[in-house]
């Protein structure tokens, strides 16, 4: 990929000196903090995974991430590998080759400064983190509604018919409805997922933006 752009576009000459380091270490914190970005927004899937795992009882099996070697929640891991491959699916990392070509437009190579104290910066990234708890919320309430409402007919339950033990009916209950509601809003999900490639994209540009001085 390095290759197929040093070859597409007409770059200027820099001379190997103290300033040719620093805009190495400029174009690795833009890559960081760009992939930082998409990370926060991309992590809503996990955190959606993790309010059903706690609604259905699942939160103590988690398992590994092999991306990041730390444990994550079960159907958190589940929707977010069924998420990458949708993402493929749909040919969304050809939208993330092309942020990262064009990120040349928006940050010269030879541009120095970057301004990492403005406003503007630290706002994006508080959004980001806004939109990555709203995603995360739209994605699990349907699982986490469900279950609420369990939870309700489950109370009446044992508040009218005290010999019904809810604790041992409830769990296998919940799971079972759980993900029954799961599976049905498959679709609904995957419209989520596509929704949140889009403001991925977004969030790149806007930040590579206000890097670049535009926004």
């Amino acid at each position: 990929m390095t290759w197929i752009i040093f070859f597409t576009e007409d770059w200027p000459v820099l001379e190997i000196n103290y300033e040719f380091f620093l805009l190495i270490l400029k174009e690795a914190l833009i890559g960081l903090t760009v992939g930082l970005i998409a990370t926060i927004i991309f992590y809503a899937i996990q955190i959606a995974g993790g309010l059903m795992d706690l609604k259905l009882g699942f939160l103590i099996a988690n398992v590994v991430d092999p991306q990041t070697g730390t444990q994550s929640p079960l159907l958190g891991s589940y929707l977010y590998t069924f998420s990458l491959l949708f993402i493929l699916a749909i040919d969304g990392h050809h939208l993330m080759i092309d942020g990262a070509f064009y990120s040349y437009q928006f940050v010269p190579i030879d541009q120095l400064y970057l301004p990492f104290g403005n406003e503007a910066v630290m706002e994006h990234v508080v959004t980001s983190f806004n939109t990555m708890f709203i995603i995360a919320f739209q994605m699990s309430m349907p699982v986490v509604g469900s279950i609420f409402l369990v939870d309700v007919a489950l109370g009446m339950i044992a508040r009218t018919v005290p010999q019904v033990n809810v604790f041992v009916v409830g769990l296998p209950l919940k799971i079972f409805l759980g993900l029954i509601v799961m599976f049905l809003t498959m679709a609904p999900f995957f419209m989520l997922v596509e929704y949140m490639m889009e403001v991925v994209i977004e969030a790149m540009r806007t930040l590579m933006q206000l890097y670049g001085g535009v926004g």
